[in-house]
């Protein structure tokens, strides 16, 4: 069976902001997907230890104010978030999250922070994988067609319905099910297996962050510089 028909985990995170090496966590939700349904979720709402701007309140629905009062402490948050998917993945099962290298890498980042274990060390030195990013893959497979690639607008690619944007357990439950629709509309996808897709993947977000940052100094912003690494940044030093 290919591998969109195969247990899946969807991954997805809400936060204080848009940078990974400098936002913290606010909710989570690990959604275990397996033919066509929802088998399991797991879900967090953290106290992020900072004021959460109102841009990002606006957004995801989480106060400072309710985080501090409901959320449990972001560095307890952080640290089940990495075991729970190590744990998949040391049972060879895909994490699918929409825009991988934003989330990973967040919560790599809140790893360090706080002094914790990272992804590799609780997977025995080894890379993280597989991860299957719709993002991604739908950037290469279907290059040049027009218009938004954020998951509201890709769902409505592939026609699958979102029920709660920017709410965590709906986003990463949505990033399965345009990954499955993905590859049942592009069998050069599907057929492959899950390391050579990670493996795949890695190649084209390079192909891409190259030609982005070409563009970008193309339009006179000679300076500028896009990560070409995925799905997960490299170690730098964080914010305390």
């Amino acid at each position: 069976m290919a591998w969109h028909g195969e247990p899946l985990v969807g991954f997805d995170l809400e936060t204080t902001g848009t940078d990974p090496l400098e936002a913290r966590i606010v909710t989570a939700s690990i959604v275990g997907f397996h033919d066509g349904r929802v088998v399991r979720q797991r879900d967090w709402l953290a106290d992020p230890g900072i004021r959460i701007p109102e841009q990002a309140s606006a957004i995801h629905g989480i106060s400072s104010e309710r985080a501090a009062a409901e959320g449990r402490p972001v560095r307890e948050v952080a640290d089940e978030i990495a075991e729970t998917l190590t744990g998949y993945w040391n049972q060879g099962v895909p994490v699918v999250a929409y825009n991988a290298s934003f989330d990973l890498t967040l919560l790599a980042a809140e790893l360090r922070r706080h002094g914790l274990p990272s992804l590799e060390e609780r997977l025995g030195g080894t890379a993280i994988g597989p991860v299957v990013d719709p993002y991604t893959i739908d950037r290469a497979v279907d290059r040049y067609r027009r218009g938004k690639r954020n998951l509201e607008a890709v769902c409505g690619e592939y026609g699958v319905v979102l029920e709660a944007a920017h709410q965590a357990a709906a986003d990463a439950l949505a990033a399965v099910r345009v990954a499955v629709a993905i590859a049942e509309r592009h069998p050069e996808v599907a057929e492959l297996d899950p390391a050579e897709l990670h493996e795949r993947q890695i190649g084209w977000y390079r192909a891409w962050a190259e030609n982005f940052q070409d563009f970008l100094r193309r339009k006179g912003d000679a300076e500028a510089v896009v990560d070409s690494t995925w799905p997960l940044r490299p170690a730098v030093a964080v914010a305390g």
